[in-house]
């Protein structure tokens, strides 16, 4: 279980991350263009920008740099091990 940061702290679930972003799913109240801070337990944080939002998820899009492209390694590596 991963923590969104946006206007507060909100509980989130992981279902799909690579180096240019993720999707999740959160009960939190986003804005598309909005800057949030995705907490991972072993992958550390990210900042992204909420590229869409939708019944099924929230598409979060990463800068594509060596830190996000680490961050999604270190979650699928994660998830991997449960």
């Amino acid at each position: 279980m991963c923590v969104l940061h946006a206007d507060s702290p909100s509980p989130a679930a992981l279902e799909a991350v690579s180096g240019r972003g993720a999707t999740i799913r959160s009960n939190a109240e986003l804005t598309h263009g909005s800057n949030v801070t995705l907490v991972h337990p072993a992958a550390g944080e990210i900042v992204a920008e909420v590229h869409a939002v939708s019944e099924t998820g929230i598409e979060l899009s990463f800068l594509g740099d060596e830190h996000a492209v680490a961050f999604a390694l270190s979650a699928v590596a994660a998830d991997m091990t449960r």
